[in-house]
């Protein structure tokens, strides 16, 4: 699966982040029943700066965050507790841009008392369960969506972040 990782905070770099990425987003597509190999995915590793700045820009809240997806079309259910309908391939396999700020990520961590590499790949599976529709604004859709995460997570070896 093409992931095109882009370091702009070197300690992402140290941190692993274009495999944590790669191998996160592969599992997600995967428990799915997506092919990793047919699908396009960036992924923006950046500090707390530039993230505030993305979340300012596109969010009205101009502060850090953890993760920000952008898909690259609209996917979501329409029924509260729905799994969205899945893409199909075609000609443009691109299903959307991610940006993690490294500073959140190290700290939310430790705060946890989780790994970083944990949390990055945690964060990772839920942006891209974003950019293929899934949400967690409603409670219905915030139980299927965690279901979904846990599932996945347990698959990479990572404790239930819930």
């Amino acid at each position: 699966m093409p992931v095109e990782v882009v370091i702009e905070d070197d300690r992402w770099q140290a941190a692993g982040l274009e495999a944590l990425a790669g191998r996160a987003a592969a599992a997600t597509l995967s428990h799915l029943g997506l092919d990793p190999g047919v699908w396009d995915i960036s992924v923006l590793g950046c500090d707390d700066a530039r993230i505030a700045v993305l979340n300012g820009e596109f969010r009205a809240k101009p502060a850090p965050t953890n993760v920000l997806s952008w898909p690259s079309e609209e996917r979501g259910a329409a029924v509260a507790g729905a799994a969205p309908a899945l893409p199909l391939p075609g000609p443009d396999p691109e299903l959307g841009d991610i940006a993690i700020a490294y500073d959140t990520c190290a700290r939310e961590a430790a705060g946890a008392g989780r790994p970083l590499a944990d949390h990055v790949s945690h964060l990772v599976v839920h942006a891209v369960l974003h950019l293929l529709g899934y949400d967690h604004i409603r409670d219905p859709d915030a139980t299927l969506m965690e279901a979904i995460e846990v599932a996945i997570l347990g698959k990479l070896g990572v404790a239930d972040p819930y």
